[in-house]
């Protein structure tokens, strides 16, 4: 791990930001790039919020802050990110964009640079073929909230080498997460078990079957979940969700993963979950409310 000083993160979202802020923590030089200065400066003043938090609580001397927000450097020009060790790319879930910023960051990237892919369920191999090293590609995919949950699922695409994929586990490791190992397929492991759960949870909804509190109530009592499923489809974003099990369903064919027409209806009105506000639950700066669909 000694030859890797330097992490790029592509995307400043609730994902990317997460990313940077563990790098950071674990002591590497971060190059935090988005395409707008907004985009990036939410992604920054993010990052700072959760340090901030952590030093309220205790759990942080204002000192360590200052020096994890000093290893980040914003920027909008995806040019600073040629000289990176590792990039670990987290942007939107559709795989045309994310080979395009593939291209891109092996025209200007150096021969050695690893690429990883936080995608939740794209293929690795198709996102590596775009590049002229796939063997330096691999998938890297973390939960949310990043800074808290503990897993990373490592993916090996058809063509990522030996190299390539132990130094992504000890990279993973030396964040303080835990790395599981999954061969490139639709949706990985955990999305595959996961999403067509939280699927299945809408039409039970979208049936009439139970309310929301409900089917929430039922999955953390009787299934000990530590949040319901549309409490989490929520949190995860309904719109990313719907791109999720698209993807299933397109890469299976298989009719069961279809995907819940009233998801389609709430992202179609722009009711996303936590982030617009409104999704299965209304959410407002005091409570969260069941939503009448």
């Amino acid at each position: 791990m000694n030859k890797v000083k330097t992490i790029g993160v592509v995307g400043a979202g609730t994902m990317g930001n997460g990313i940077a802020q563990v790098a950071a923590e674990a002591g590497y030089s971060v190059i935090l790039q988005d395409l707008q200065e907004g985009f990036l400066q939410r992604g920054l003043n993010t990052i700072e919020r959760n340090l901030n938090r952590a030093v309220e609580k205790g759990k942080l001397d204002q000192i360590r802050a200052e020096e994890i927000i000093g290893n980040i450097h914003g920027t909008v020009n995806i040019q600073e990110l040629a000289d990176a060790d590792v990039i670990i790319e987290a942007i939107i879930e559709k795989m045309e964009p994310k080979k395009d910023l593939f291209k891109k960051l092996d025209a200007i990237c150096k021969e050695t640079t690893i690429f990883a892919s936080n995608t939740s369920g794209l293929s690795i191999t198709e996102i590596a073929a775009a590049t002229n090293r796939p063997d330096q590609v691999v998938g890297m995919h973390f939960f949310n909230p990043v800074p808290v949950m503990k897993l990373v699922e490592l993916i090996k695409g058809q063509d990522t080498s030996n190299e390539t994929f132990e130094l992504a586990q000890q990279l993973v490791k030396s964040f303080g997460k835990v790395g599981i190992v999954i061969n490139d397929a639709p949706l990985f492991a955990v999305n595959r078990i996961l999403v067509p759960m939280i699927n299945e949870a809408i039409f039970v909804l979208a049936e009439g079957t139970a309310s929301a509190e409900d089917i929430d109530e039922g999955m953390k009592l009787g299934a000990n979940h530590p949040i319901g499923p549309l409490a989490l489809a929520d949190l995860i974003g309904l719109d990313t969700l719907l791109l999720v099990i698209e993807t299933l369903y397109t890469e299976t064919s298989d009719s069961k993963y279809r995907p819940c027409p009233l998801l389609k209806k709430l992202v179609r009105a722009g009711h996303l979950g936590r982030k617009t506000g409104q999704g299965f639950y209304s959410y407002s700066a005091t409570k969260k409310q069941p939503v009448t669909q």
